[in-house]
């Protein structure tokens, strides 16, 4: 790094105050010491930019506890600034990060994301509108695999509900941000989710739930390596589906509907076990495959508008996305009943907790 380049990064030698900054950006990190070099690497010029224009831009890894030797990586990015912590999980490190944050909007990206050079810019952007608290931004992939095709098409599918949206309610982690002041009004994210997966996604319902207006910034754009099997992706269906069960439960409403969430989705959650269960059936009472048949004519049914979607943008992945669908449903159908008794179990304790004290 040039001489001319460290004194742009340079941090002033004051201590600085909540919100003294515009903007803090904030990466919590366990065990990414490999990976995080992308995602500071692209973030380098974008910070040395707003600070050349005199806008003091601060970067904040929180080491969740790693074993790895990130204190060693981010020492190679002078401008970055590290807050270790022991391991407690993703939803601690975003707010511990957030607590000693300087900037008055925090914006949020994950080790694993590499945002696009003018990502500060559209994210930034949004919160020129005085009614703004939160902001959310959109996955890219260079990945050519098929499983990944198929999760980005799945994605683009579910950012086209959010497009004209006048407000979302559903901000993930990977390029989100807020204005601090509401962040922590809000008390952050939920720590009852110990892993990276729904514990975003209560937050903004929570924030939804109080009519506060959060926005869609399709041009803050980050990639992200998407599941590269078929059998990694569905992994992630049924892990999400069963942490989103919380999220549902501490938030009723959202389980009807929400910004980001094709309603024909819910539909095959329930057909395609339903398609298996017919096929078992046909199986025992030999009916000929009548059940199947019209178990499988109701699925495809609800197929259709987004394997022709599938089929503009890519036919590869548009061909096989009905059987696809179908996959997914039958993970998520399995993630759902777990995680509603696993939802049920963490707010009867934290009810318990709170009638203690």
């Amino acid at each position: 790094m040039s001489e001319k380049n460290q004194n742009l990064y340079a941090m002033p030698a004051v201590e600085l105050k909540p919100n003294s900054l515009p903007a803090s950006v904030l990466i919590p990190t366990y065990n990414g010491a490999k990976r995080i070099v992308y995602c500071l690497d692209a973030l380098s010029e974008q910070v040395a930019r707003h600070r050349s224009e005199g806008r003091e831009i601060e970067v904040v890894v929180v080491d969740d506890g790693s074993k790895d030797d990130i204190a060693a990586v981010t020492a190679r990015y002078p401008w970055v600034r590290l807050i270790s912590q022991a391991n407690a999980g993703p939803a601690s490190a975003r707010n511990r990060g957030a607590r000693e944050a300087r900037g008055r909007i925090l914006l949020f990206t994950d080790d694993d994301c590499v945002p696009m050079p003018n990502w500060l810019d559209a994210m930034l952007a949004c919160f020129n509108d005085p009614e703004i608290v939160g902001a959310k931004g959109i996955y890219r992939t260079h990945q050519r695999s098929l499983a990944a095709r198929f999760v980005q098409i799945e994605y683009e599918d579910k950012y086209r509900l959010m497009e004209n949206a006048p407000s979302i309610d559903f901000i993930d982690t990977y390029s989100a941000g807020f204005i601090r002041d509401r962040f922590e009004e809000m008390n952050g994210y939920d720590t009852s989710f110990p892993v990276a997966c729904a514990e975003d996604i209560e937050l903004s319902y929570r924030m939804s739930a109080r009519g506060w207006k959060m926005k869609f910034a399709p041009e803050a754009i980050v990639y992200h390596t998407h599941p590269a099997t078929f059998s990694s992706y569905l992994k992630k269906k049924y892990k999400f589906a069963y942490w989103r069960m919380l999220a549902v439960k501490k938030n009723p409403g959202k389980g009807v509907k929400d910004s980001h969430t094709p309603q024909v989705m819910k539909l095959q959650l329930l057909l395609g076990p339903a398609l298996v269960v017919a096929i078992a059936a046909d199986l025992m009472l030999r009916t000929g495959g009548l059940f199947t048949a019209v178990a499988a004519g109701a699925f495809l049914l609800s197929t259709v508008p987004f394997a022709v979607r599938a089929l503009r943008k890519d036919p590869v992945v548009g061909l096989p996305s009905p059987l696809l669908l179908a996959a997914r449903s039958c993970a998520q159908f399995l993630g759902v009943a777990a995680g509603m008794v696993n939802a049920s179990r963490i707010v009867a304790r934290e009810k318990k907790q709170l009638a203690a004290r």
